[in-house]
């Protein structure tokens, strides 16, 4: 999934869409007491039911005595008076016997429900009626039996319940369609299940609908039966075995694309009928990747068709529901007018990342959401691998360190958590959902098959698909399968001793010592422990001595919060410049000798002590080309994220970015004008002027080369048009007149022909931010908005609106958001993030949050992607103690109320960074502009 909370969803279109909400087995000693046993103890040990009567099971996670086997569902979503009616038959087997079936249920009513036994079923006997608890807390129904479940019988529970839609509805012309989303927790907001990924099942699913919509589930349609009243009822075919999260159904008018793939499957590209031009580009790249996934994980795709289907108003950016894997519009449709060259690198890592997930995640899914990583960073990973395969001139390998250099942002911080984390509550597994478990997930993958290498990674991977087919794995599971390929790899030669100085390079002899690598031991160092390492390199005459520590951000040795007491297993690679040799070490002590992170590859952090960072800056200076462009790129990054640490100063890190005037790759010369540009967001928020306009002055100055030799076009390579995007980008937003110039007369002529004017999609979104600093184009943007038809142009005008100085505008979109029908709510969190740019919009939206936090919680769960987007973008750039202490007074009164998220402390330790950041280093800034200008 890319990354957000999963419902059930009812989609209500208005001539366009928006939308409404609809409502492992742990084998562990704890949970397989004996319901009997359970019954005789004390009442008061148990939770009260809503009927006032002791409910018989007092934990969070499901017991494991009854384990479904397949569900029988039948749905019927009525689009006109927005609720839905349904049935569903569970067959069950009984582990030990009991008294009781525990089943997750949330905010349906349940009508009836019939129990029958094997004979029952065999001589059609009517079975017996159930009595049902409710425990709204844990979100659990109790079906209690007259006569106790024997072990190892099967039987079957019917059960008929219904439910209304939280609608989201607004005036116009209205149609709806009804969209399942699932993960985590939601499918027992559909259906009563046993709502856990190990809790894995067959499903047979009916589903009734009118004549002028279409239904599609996970598996292809086998007939459709008329009803009375014109209703169709669509059968569709039994799926394989998997975990509720996983279910999906749809019900709605949207016409499709279609191709087959190389070994017989059926892809089809599902949009609303405007859109259906924009669906071309998604059905190419699903056929290419998902043929390359079959030939690269050596296991056929298991069903019989994938559908992929564009929703308009959806909260996730996708879900990968087996055989029918929802986006949202903006993560599938591609159009060639209006997505610039990063519109379709997203595209095309989403669908790569779906389509890994119907191998990780749905054929062998995590026993636990504490595991999620295992689906999510696994699929983070294969972005890499599917694109450098498939789409290799989109050079997506360039750019994947900043997917790990993304994350460690977070990562850096004490309030940071393990990849592999306790998540009991629905709020807790929500918020797994994160960079962590997805970016770090990812970088420690792709730091283990760099040094493995690719085939033995590979083979590795191969056996725990196979092994796990269709049931559960969990964190070991995935290092035992990799340690059956490298049981008998040495690692190269890590012990390096003197020999002759050349310039301000050491070389090396080195001396062979084999060491064994055990995966598990190495990699557990990683999943179950917060943080990454900080390899810090000190020189000792003509050898380099190597000790590692926590690397923390804006924490220093002399605070209470450090801490030495973590270490890792770092598999090292290092370089020398008398060698172009890749070497590999595991680093499984405090000190070592060794030297250091190739490419990048690493999830760590590097410090060259003494002089290391000035022989490094003279030779960045004097010929960078010695070092890789990957290790300038990890070089740039260390030196910033040192600074933030105390480790090195700002000058320091400054000097080393003064070389980039030299810089012929782009992604290093986006990385240093990354750092410049945020520090001048962080002075222009604090209104720090006179270092808000010295930083201006010197990046117009300084990269005037490269803004010039930028065409206003769509040509050249990838890394051409990004570069070209986000250095018009800020050259305008740095009032460079002849960037303003430009893009005003590109505004002007796109106006005057209503709109029909095609402008380059790389600068579409420069221009139209220009073009909303006038009230005519501001109003006119608005209007366009409403009429697009894309949404990668959608996204860009909004944008462009979030841009405007002047507050009542500012405002009316925050409001348009709320409301849901001009600018859907989905897009709140992006718009709170881009209004935060500026200090007024910062403070407004600030205010914005407390003030409506009441009506937010009523449109996203607490927990939701989108809430934590919205609360982040909203308070993670202040950097004033009283800032802080706001923030933390609200943060305290949500508490009071029993609403707490881990992304509170995270964000209080961020604002606390950027304090000691401006403290420490705003006068060095100051004095470093000065001598530079």
């Amino acid at each position: 999934m890319a990354n957000s909370c999963r419902k059930l969803i009812f989609n209500i279109y208005m001539g366009f869409y928006c939308s409404a909400i609809l409502p492992k087995i742990c084998i562990c000693s704890q949970f397989s007491m004996s319901s009997i046993d359970l019954l005789n103890t004390d009442p008061g040990a148990f939770p009260v039911a809503t009927s006032g009567e002791p409910f018989p099971w007092n934990k969070l996670r499901l017991p494991s005595m009854v384990v479904p086997l397949h569900y029988d569902l039948l749905v019927h979503p009525n689009l006109t008076s927005l609720d839905f009616v349904a049935s569903e038959k569970i067959e069950v087997l009984v582990r030990d016997a009991t008294q009781f079936i525990i089943l997750h249920s949330k905010d349906l009513e349940i009508m009836n429900v019939i129990l029958q036994s094997e004979e029952d079923l065999r001589y059609r006997k009517p079975g017996k009626r159930l009595n049902i608890l409710h425990y709204p807390a844990h979100e659990q129904i109790a079906l209690l039996v007259p006569e106790k479940l024997m072990a190892d019988l099967r039987y079957s529970v019917a059960i008929d319940f219904q439910a209304n839609f939280s609608q989201r509805t607004h005036g116009g012309k209205t149609r709806i369609i009804a969209v399942t989303d699932f993960e985590p927790t939601g499918a027992r907001m559909a259906f009563p299940c046993f709502d856990e990924p190990l809790f894995k099942a067959k499903f047979s699913i009916k589903i009734r609908r009118e004549s002028g919509h279409v239904a599609l589930s996970n598996m292809p349609k086998v007939k459709t039966i008329e009803l009375e009243g014109g209703i169709l009822e669509d059968h569709f075919e039994t799926s394989v075995k998997m975990s509720t999260y996983l279910v999906a159904y749809v019900v709605c008018d949207f016409i499709s694309v279609s191709g087959t793939t190389s070994s017989g499957v059926k892809v089809s590209i599902y949009a609303s009928p405007d859109k259906w031009s924009q669906t071309h580009y998604a059905l190419e790249a699903s056929l290419k990747l998902l043929n390359f996934y079959e030939n690269y994980f050596d296991i056929n795709y298991p069903l019989p068709k994938l559908d992929l289907i564009a929703i308009p108003d959806f909260e996730s950016g996708a879900m990968e529901n087996w055989g029918l894997i929802t986006y949202k519009e903006t993560s599938l449709l591609f159009d060639t007018k209006t997505s610039s060259a990063s519109d379709k690198l997203w595209v095309t890592k989403v669908i790569a990342h779906e389509l890994a997930h119907q191998w990780f995640g749905n054929l062998v899914t995590m026993e636990w959401w504490n595991d999620i990583w295992l689906n999510e960073g696994f699929a983070t990973y294969m972005e890499l691998i599917s694109l450098n395969a498939t789409y290799p001139e989109l050079q997506f390998d360039d750019g994947f360190c900043h997917t790990c250099f993304a994350v460690i942002k977070k990562d850096s911080l004490n309030s940071s958590h393990p990849i592999s984390n306790q998540a009991e509550t629905p709020t807790q597994i929500q918020e797994m959902f994160d960079a962590v478990s997805y970016n770090k997930g990812a970088c420690i993958l792709n730091m283990l098959k760099d040094f493995l290498n690719e085939e033995k990674f590979r083979k590795g991977v191969i056996y725990y698909l196979k092994k796990f087919s269709y049931g559960n794995a969990k964190n070991d599971d995935l290092w035992r399968s990799l340690s059956n390929e490298v049981s008998v790899f040495f690692c190269p030669p890590w012990c390096l001793s003197s020999g002759s100085s050349h310039q301000n390079h050491l070389s090396f002899q080195l001396a062979f010592l084999g060491e064994h690598v055990d995966v598990k031991e190495m990699m557990r160092t990683w999943t179950l422990q917060k943080g990454l390492p900080l390899l810090v390199i000190e020189r000792e005459g003509h050898s380099l001595k190597l000790r590692q520590e926590r690397f923390l951000s804006g924490v220093f040795k002399e605070d209470p919060e450090w801490t030495a007491l973590f270490l890792w297993h770092i598999p090292l690679t290092y370089s020398t410049s008398s060698s172009n040799v890749v070497h590999r070490h595991v680093l499984k002590s405090r000190t070592d000798w060794v030297k250091f992170n190739v490419d990048s590859n690493g999830y760590y952090i590097v410090h060259y002590e003494g002089h290391g960072w000035d022989q490094l800056i003279t030779q960045l200076s004097q010929n960078h080309t010695l070092l890789r462009p990957k290790d300038r790129v990890g070089l740039i990054h260390d030196a910033f994220q040192l600074v933030s640490a105390g480790r090195l100063t700002l000058d320091k890190a400054l000097d080393l970015t003064r070389y980039l005037q030299h810089e012929t790759s782009i992604p290093a010369l986006l990385k240093g004008l990354e750092y410049l540009e945020l520090f001048y967001h962080m002075m222009h928020r604090r209104n720090i002027s006179d270092v808000t306009e010295n930083l201006k002055r010197y990046i117009l100055r300084y990269f005037k080369p490269v803004i010039d030799m930028q065409s206003w076009s769509d040509k050249g390579s990838v890394w051409d048009r990004l570069l070209r995007s986000t250095i018009l980008k800020l050259a305008c937003y740095l009032n460079h007149a002849p960037c303003i110039q430009k893009a005003t007369e590109l505004f002007s002529q796109w106006m005057e022909s209503s709109g029909k004017l095609t402008i380059p999609s790389d600068v579409l979104e420069i221009v139209y931010s220009i073009g909303a600093q006038t009230t005519v184009g501001w109003n006119y943007l608005l209007e366009q908005y409403g009429l697009s038809v894309s949404g990668a142009e959608k996204n860009k005008i909004l944008y462009a609106l979030s841009t405007s100085k002047h507050q009542e505008k500012l405002i009316k979109l925050i409001e348009l958001g709320m409301e849901g029908e001009v600018i859907k709510t989905q897009e709140l969190g992006l718009l709170f993030h881009a209004i935060t740019r500026s200090p007024q919009g910062q403070q407004l939206a600030w205010n914005f949050l407390r003030e409506n936090w009441t009506h937010l919680l009523k449109k996203f769960d607490l927990g939701s992607h989108a809430m934590r987007i919205i609360i982040s973008g909203t308070t993670s750039h202040f950097s004033s103690k009283d800032e802080l202490q706001e923030v933390k007074l609200f943060f305290e009164s949500l508490e009071a109320q029993g609403l707490h998220l881990d992304i509170f402390q995270i964000i209080l330790e961020t604002i606390s960074k950027n304090i000691k950041w401006l403290e420490k280093n705003l006068p060095t800034l100051k004095t470093w502009l000065l001598v530079s200008s």
